[in-house]
């Protein structure tokens, strides 16, 4: 122990990092806030090019943007389904019956962070032939895509919970006690999963209103699209909308942030 309290940087040295990394971040950011404010009539700032954005009257703009946003916003909700509903359930299978299988399940969980999107995505066109055929042409089908995109984050995410916590042992207590496997799932595992489950879906919902290649070669509208559709009309609106939806990622990595410590809290009390 010693020698990791050794190793680790000082008050002062966390200060610089920190400092170092916020100000690479907030380059990006506040410079694209300042273009958003240009106003090209007087040369100054004004927020006469969000006033405009945000005009009812200019539907040629907000009429892609609205429709990219809510197809993205339904894609998040079924990938992080996805996730929660058909990954999750077979790593606790595997965890607790299958522990053999373990290495051969990740090394094909994470496969698909090795494969680039454009490739991904030559292997997918026949099959979304298939579903076009079937299910229809929404943008909602992408999630079967997303899905699989977000697979290796989502599992280290919640493996790693996982890894802290001994299922076996809080399983064969709740089963003990007269418990289904459902009940033991809902009501003693998860739970005690909560943070990285909290991890996974933001991590899901992240990639979603980023994922632009994908979304483009299937010819789907979503969000990144819509983005590329609107700076060709307008530049400003891509800015800003761009602005707004890195504002809405970081308020939901705060609330999830807040809500996985008062879980904590609550659960030490």
């Amino acid at each position: 122990m010693a020698v990791v309290n050794g190793l680790a940087p000082g008050r002062v040295t966390r200060w610089i990092i920190g400092l170092v990394v916020g100000i690479l971040f907030a380059i990006p950011l506040v410079s694209t806030l300042l273009f958003t404010l240009q106003d090209r009539a007087t040369g100054g700032y004004s927020l006469n090019n969000w006033i405009r954005v945000f005009d009812p009257a200019n539907t040629q703009v907000l009429t892609p943007i609205w429709t990219g946003l809510g197809n993205s916003l339904i894609l998040a909700v079924v990938t992080v389904a996805i996730v929660l509903f058909l990954l999750l359930p077979t790593m606790i299978l595997i965890e607790l019956r299958f522990p053999k299988l373990a290495r051969a399940f990740e090394f094909i969980v994470l496969l698909p962070i090795t494969i680039p999107a454009i490739v991904l995505v030559v292997g997918l066109a026949p099959i979304y032939l298939q579903i076009g055929r079937t299910l229809g042409t929404g943008a909602w089908t992408l999630a079967f895509a997303y899905g699989i995109t977000v697979l290796p984050f989502a599992y280290r995410s919640i493996k790693a919970s996982i890894d802290a916590v001994d299922l076996k042992t809080l399983a064969e207590a709740a089963r003990s006690l007269g418990a289904g496997w459902l009940a033991v799932v809902l009501r003693a595992l998860v739970p005690n999963l909560r943070q990285g489950l909290l991890a996974a879906s933001l991590i899901s919902v992240a990639v979603v209103l980023g994922e632009f290649t994908i979304a483009s070669l299937l010819n789907r509208q979503v969000l990144q699209t819509a983005l590329v559709v609107a700076n060709k009309i307008d530049p400003y609106a891509s800015a800003i909308f761009t602005l707004l939806s890195l504002l809405f990622v970081f308020l939901l990595l705060v609330l999830i942030g807040r809500a996985a410590r008062s879980r904590d809290g609550k659960v030490r009390a």
